[in-house]
């Protein structure tokens, strides 16, 4: 009985690709493994901050990750500097911000590749916000990690001179 199910998942396995399980080899299977994998890669580092994506916060503000509600400017989603809307997800228990609080933030890293004047691009390894009050001031008092200088063209003077590193 168990040999007969295991056949029959096997067989429902093959037939998701097609009837491409009867060939010995399997590089065709493998080529297409990879192919599907650098596709989903490639999708993964060129996409915006939109509504639903969880953010690393790099301030001091008692906040560990905030999840993206909307971003403020754009209709397909945030980029290096753009201030987004965003719920708390997680957070330290004696912080300044509580869990499932909104609050505003700026984006400080992003995965996606930004083009600079002189022809070079930056991208970061992950999305990380600054948190903001409702003046547009740093919640926290210190801002951890490297912090683009694209920053100054968006007014946002203050979260350089926070910065301990600036790309």
């Amino acid at each position: 009985m168990a040999a007969r199910f295991a056949s029959r998942l096997s067989h429902v396995g093959r037939s998701v690709f097609g009837g491409l399980g009867n060939i010995s080899s399997g590089s065709l299977r493998t080529s297409l493994d990879s192919t599907w994998n650098n596709f989903l890669s490639q999708q993964q580092q060129r996409t915006f901050i939109q509504m639903r994506t969880v953010l690393k916060v790099v301030d001091n503000s008692g906040a560990k990750k905030v999840m993206c509600i909307q971003a403020l400017k754009g209709k397909k989603g945030a980029r290096l500097g753009d201030t987004i809307v965003a719920s708390v997800k997680e957070a330290h228990p004696n912080g300044k911000v509580k869990k499932g609080e909104v609050v505003y933030g700026v984006v400080v890293r992003a995965a996606m590749q930004r083009g600079r004047c002189d022809g070079s691009e930056v991208k970061f390894d992950d999305n990380a916000v600054v948190l903001l009050d409702k003046q547009g001031q740093p919640r926290g008092t210190r801002v951890f990690g490297p912090v683009p200088h694209e920053l100054r063209k968006k007014k946002h003077l203050k979260i350089l001179t926070l910065a301990e590193h600036i790309a």
